[in-house]
């Protein structure tokens, strides 16, 4: 848990956002006279703690302070109350009352549109509390759904809730808007707000036509890959009406979503008409609520006085001249009299409310504790030894080298008998041609440093052994060779197995029937024999026949 001044505990975040988080927050203690709402110690407040960029904008704290007032007067049941606000340090945050129940954008998501009926009444809240905040002088100027809340009651209904007004004209500082050329979203922006026109409070009310259209389509109107593309499309094309749209209901969303701010119904006017649609189009409307829906354009009038958006960035509320109530009534005005000090109004009297010491915070000059961390390690490394490598050791510069073999002793011959002669070996063996050697670098003078206990000594750098000759393959030491044997061997077990399965596949299949009538296995080879046999007799007697009748006479 955080705190936030000397009155507020943040306890968890509800959600995020374009200009800040929402924190779930509870109240350590009641607050003081500037605040709207004193409140009760221990009630829970929702806090939206503005970012750091908007905190870091003096022209922004210095707007946040002069606005003050008009955010704490804006009351209204259809208002999220704004109950007081707190500027510590680099922290803006406004603490307001904890709505529970979600916006409309996530309701929307997971239930779908609404009815013309339900949206028609909805909106018609909204439209009142936009008629209440333009009769003060503020806009909203980035009315959407994730900026309303849906409030159920005891008896089930469900009521908007208008959220974070004041946010984007606090954002709308010259440090801000330098690369922005609006404040809001592009899919709910005004055409005059992306142009850079002067804007009054019709954009709150092309705002509402908007969401009053998602409300029953379940989405914008304008849509498009990128804001570009989006707000082209605000400045240049007309909505489309859907099936599913009513008449009287399309012409409330025709109208609010006028390209001419001039030609926008005043925000008190929508609600109006709504409320004329939502009974005329109903089940159960009579003729009367009928005809008034249809001719709802006559109610959509022109606000004539709309409430004017400050020109410059910064601007503010004019400041308001007091009644003099002194003793001499006004002629007693003196501008170079001293300040007067006004009287403590807190609930400790005299006594001022006691500042609330932040923890304090490592200065630039001082290290960071994981800083002093990593130097203590570092500090207890040894420092690196750089040593010179010989470029034949170098395993990037030299081909791997095999191991030398130990050559092996020749086998001795039987007892009495010197050892046979090796035929296959040469008399002398050539010797090897070695690579020629790279020739080495001037050594340089080597670095003596400190003895360490941990690293191993390199030995010299050794020169490859050559590569001893190839040992003559050794004969068998039996002398008796039969050539072709293993081929006979082969021969013979073919036969043995064509002879056996031949046998089974006469014994065993009803073959013997269909060729030798039921014959053995045996005698049917015989005859077979016997027949080639005679067969190869009458050939070569035919031969003699014929070479005996081509001798000549």
């Amino acid at each position: 848990m955080r705190p936030v001044g000397s009155k507020y505990l943040l306890e968890e975040p509800l959600g995020r956002g374009a200009t800040g988080t929402v924190w779930r927050a509870r109240q350590r203690e009641t607050a003081g006279a500037e605040a709207a709402v004193p409140g009760q110690p221990g009630e829970t407040v929702a806090i939206k703690v503005l970012k750091e960029e908007l905190a870091n904008d003096a022209d922004v704290v210095m707007r946040f302070l002069r606005e003050r007032s008009v955010l704490l007067r804006l009351t209204h049941p259809n208002i999220v109350r704004t109950r007081d606000l707190v500027v510590e340090g680099d922290l803006l945050a406004l603490v307001m009352d904890l709505v529970d129940g979600p916006d409309l954008h996530h309701y929307l998501r997971d239930n779908g549109p609404l009815s013309p009926v339900a949206a028609s009444l909805l909106t018609a809240q909204i439209a009142d509390a936009l008629a209440a905040s333009h009769s003060d002088g503020v806009v909203h100027r980035d009315l959407k759904p994730a900026n309303v809340l849906l409030k159920t009651d005891a008896d089930g209904q469900m009521h908007p809730m208008l959220t974070d007004f004041g946010i984007a004209r606090l954002a709308d500082s010259p440090g801000l808007t330098r690369t922005h050329e609006f404040v809001g979203t592009p899919a709910y922006v005004a055409p005059e707000s992306a142009e850079g026109r002067p804007q009054t409070s019709a954009v709150d009310i092309y705002g509402a036509g908007i969401l009053l259209y998602e409300l029953v389509t379940g989405r914008p109107p304008f849509a498009g890959g990128t804001a570009l593309e989006v707000l082209h499309r605000h400045l240049s094309e007309e909505p489309r009406r859907p099936s599913t749209v009513p008449e009287p209901l399309w012409t409330v969303i025709e109208r609010c979503l006028r390209k001419e701010p001039g030609e926008r119904p005043s925000a008190e006017n929508l609600a109006r008409g709504l409320r004329t649609v939502a009974a005329g189009i109903g089940v159960h409307a009579n003729s009367a609520q009928i005809d008034a829906a249809l001719g709802v354009a006559a109610l959509l009038a022109p606000d004539p006085s709309p409430a004017p958006v400050p020109d410059t960035p910064g601007a503010a509320d004019p400041t308001q001249v007091l009644p003099n109530t002194g003793p001499g009534g006004a002629s007693a005005y003196d501008p170079s009299a001293a300040t007067s000090v006004m009287p403590q109004t807190g609930p400790r009297g005299g006594n001022a409310d006691p500042t609330s010491v932040m923890p304090p915070v490592p200065g630039p000059e001082d290290p960071h504790p994981w800083q002093s961390q990593l130097r203590a390690a570092r500090d207890r490394n040894e420092q690196t030894q750089v040593q010179y490598l010989d470029p034949s050791q170098d395993p990037l510069r030299r081909r791997p080298q095999r191991q030398p073999q130990q050559p092996q002793q020749p086998p001795q011959g039987r007892q009495g008998y010197p050892p046979a002669p090796q035929p296959y070996a040469s008399p002398q063996q050539p010797q090897r041609r070695q690579p020629p050697q790279r020739q080495q670098p001037p050594q340089p003078q080597p670095y003596n440093p400190p003895p360490q206990p941990y690293a191993p000594q390199q030995p010299p750098p050794q020169q490859p052994a050559p590569r001893p000759p190839r040992e003559p393959r050794r004969r068998s030491a039996n002398p008796v060779r039969i050539p072709g044997l293993g081929c006979l061997k082969g021969c013979l077990v073919m036969v043995v197995l064509f002879v056996v399965g031949g046998w089974l596949i006469w014994e065993l299949t009803p073959l013997q029937d269909w060729i030798a009538q039921g014959k053995s296995y045996w005698e049917a080879i015989g005859d077979g024999i016997s027949t080639v046999t005679d067969w190869v007799s009458q050939l070569g007697d035919a031969k003699e026949t014929a070479d005996q009748v081509t001798e000549p006479q």
